[in-house]
C-alpha cells in the first residue's frame, strides 16, 4: 500500500508538470513537496502493528532498520531520477538525494520517539514552513529551512546529512515505541 501511494503521488506530479507546464525542468518546491508526499508514504512501513512482535525475533532487529531505510530511500529517490530521462526532470540529483535523505531521517527519528503514526507530522511542519517562508543569505537561515535550499548550500546539506544520520541511528538503535494497550485498540 505505501508503495502504491508513493508511486501514485509522483504520478500525478508528473503527470500534472507535464501537462500543464511549458518547462522540462520541475520547479525545487514542487519536486521537495513530492519528496515530501513519498516520505509521508513511507513512514506507514516503520512500524509494524504488533509491538510485542516487533520487539522480539531470532534475528536482531537493528540491521533489518537500516536495511529498511536504505530500501525506503531507494524506492523514493529511483522513480524521481528516472524522471531525468523524461519530459518533466525532478532535480537537480542532489536536491533530490539531500531532501528524500534528510526528510527520510527526520521521518525516522519522529518515528523512534512519537511514533510510526504521527511521524510524518514534523516533516510535514518543516517543509510547508520552509516553502512558505524561505530564508537564504546566512548559514543559520539556510540551514532553518534546509529543504528550499539549491543543491550547493552547505548548510543545506550539513542539515540534511544531521538528520539522516540522527534519523537512523535513533530508529535502528531505539526502533519505535510501544505504544500503550489503549492506544494499540485504536
Amino acid at each position: 500500500m505505501a508503495l502504491a501511494a508513493a508511486g501514485g503521488s509522483l504520478s500525478v506530479s508528473w503527470s500534472l508538470w507535464t501537462a500543464f507546464s511549458t518547462s522540462h525542468d520541475v520547479a525545487p518546491r514542487i519536486a521537495v513537496l513530492t519528496i515530501l508526499l513519498l516520505v509521508a508514504a513511507v513512514t506507514v512501513t516503520l512500524g509494524g502493528p504488533d509491538d510485542d512482535l516487533d520487539r522480539t525475533g531470532a534475528l536482531p532487529w537493528p540491521p533489518r532498520r537500516a536495511a529498511h531505510l536504505l530500501a525506503a530511500l531507494i524506492i523514493m529517490v529511483l522513480p524521481l531520477l528516472a524522471t531525468l530521462l523524461t519530459g518533466a526532470r525532478f532535480g537537480p540529483v542532489g536536491l533530490v538525494v539531500r531532501d528524500a535523505a534528510g526528510l527520510l531521517g527526520l521521518a525516522a527519528l519522529s518515528a523512534a520517539t512519537i511514533g510510526p503514526a504521527r511521524s510524518w507530522f514534523l516533516p510535514l511542519g518543516w517543509t510547508l514552513a520552509a516553502i512558505v517562508f524561505p530564508l537564504s543569505g546566512q548559514a543559520w537561515q539556510e540551514a532553518l529551512t534546509w529543504q528550499s535550499q539549491p543543491p550547493g548550500s552547505a548548510a543545506a546539506t550539513a542539515t540534511a546529512s544531521l538528520l539522516a544520520v540522527g534519523g537512523l541511528v535513533g530508529y535502528v538503535v531505539a526502533g519505535p515505541p510501544r505504544c500503550s494497550p489503549a492506544e494499540a485498540a485504536l
